[in-house]
């Protein structure tokens, strides 16, 4: 067994998401022409809110009383997808104080309930988001049938409805062509790779989404069972492909290293693309031991993860209490971005 810092230096998060549908209501895609939709919609977002805050903290944000800049943000923090916003007219979202669930309604379908953890252990993730799945059938029945399972509006997420994922930081495989390889292996297996935001999205910063690809025919349990014997050989495959980047590379891979925290902690005006190339350069040095300070590394990654999320676009607009210019935003990057390092004792 490797070491649980060299493990989250591969396997960054864990999400479990279940898709359902109500019995008695329209389907989304439906509901958004119906001239009862707005009544409708209201009625599904009390249920569940109502259900949902009476067992614990979740804030309720109504996508049409959210601004496009908090709209973003949400998105930013993996909290809501493209097509909750484009459905503003019925849809709302409910997070969990600390950010690890979250409820989306009237999405593609009624409910994308998701949960979020650090690290690897699906399992765990779907205990958690299945209890909340129990809470809400017990108030609303969801529309299920004995032979497809749970009804979808998109026919892969019939049966469990389960999309277990896991997202990893692969710098050797795919910056040296390993990852090409192993694609049609996971496609064999059922899984599918996607960037960071999910589905039609890229890879930024050399994170991928891995995640089973179909889930009706399987149980939960299996489903779980395929994606993290998956996930576990990914990331013994990347620790190895490290070792062999490490000695094959030398001074030239400890340079590039070095070479991007030097233009973190000094340059003066950072886009968001320079920004995740350089800061994926900075955590695999911190993951080939270049640095990272104490605790061999583990809060470096940790901190330099909550970095990338809250120097998008949204998040600096945030911290700058105002909408920014998108040149404005290249240099506030910059500067906090070299206030956050000169703070993380990376030496």
């Amino acid at each position: 067994m490797k070491p649980k810092i060299e493990y989250e230096s591969v396997a960054v998060s864990s999400r479990i998401r279940l898709a359902r549908n109500f019995k008695d209501y329209p389907f989304p895609s439906r509901l958004l022409r119906d001239p009862h939709a707005e009544e409708q919609a209201s009625e599904m977002i009390r249920l569940l809110a109502g259900e949902l805050t009476s067992m614990e903290e979740f804030r309720l944000y109504r996508m049409d009383e959210v601004s496009d800049e908090e709209a973003g943000l949400l998105q930013e923090r993996y909290l809501i997808s493209r097509d909750l916003i484009n459905h503003r007219g019925i849809s709302a979202v409910l997070v969990s104080e600390d950010e690890s669930i979250s409820v989306m309604i009237n999405e593609e379908d009624h409910v994308r309930e998701q949960y979020f953890m650090k690290g690897l252990d699906l399992a765990r993730a779907y205990e958690r988001i299945s209890g909340i799945d129990d809470i809400i059938s017990d108030s609303i029945p969801f529309a299920y049938d004995e032979d497809l399972g749970y009804l979808t509006a998109c026919p892969t997420n019939l049966g469990t409805g389960l999309r277990a994922s896991v997202m990893l930081f692969l710098p050797a495989l795919s910056r040296r062509g390993r990852l090409k390889r192993v694609l049609p292996i996971l496609t064999r297996l059922g899984l599918t790779v996607r960037g960071v935001f999910g589905e039609g999205s890229g890879a930024e910063g050399d994170l991928f989404q891995i995640s089973n690809e179909v889930t009706l025919g399987l149980s939960e349990t299996e489903i779980l069972d395929v994606v993290g014997q998956a996930v576990v050989k990914l990331v013994d495959m990347e620790l190895s492909e490290r070792i062999r980047m490490k000695v094959e590379e030398g001074l030239a891979l400890e340079d590039a290293v070095f070479r991007a925290y030097g233009i973190l902690t000094h340059c003066r005006l950072l886009d968001e693309r320079e920004f995740t190339k350089r800061i994926s350069d900075l955590k695999l040095g911190v993951a080939l031991g270049f640095f990272g300070g104490e605790n061999g590394g583990e809060d470096a990654m940790e901190r330099l993860d909550a970095l990338v999320i809250s120097m998008r676009p949204g998040g600096l607009n945030r911290r700058a209490g105002e909408t920014l210019s998108a040149e404005r935003q290249k240099e506030l990057r910059a500067e906090y971005v070299a206030q956050a390092l000169a703070g993380m004792n990376l030496f």
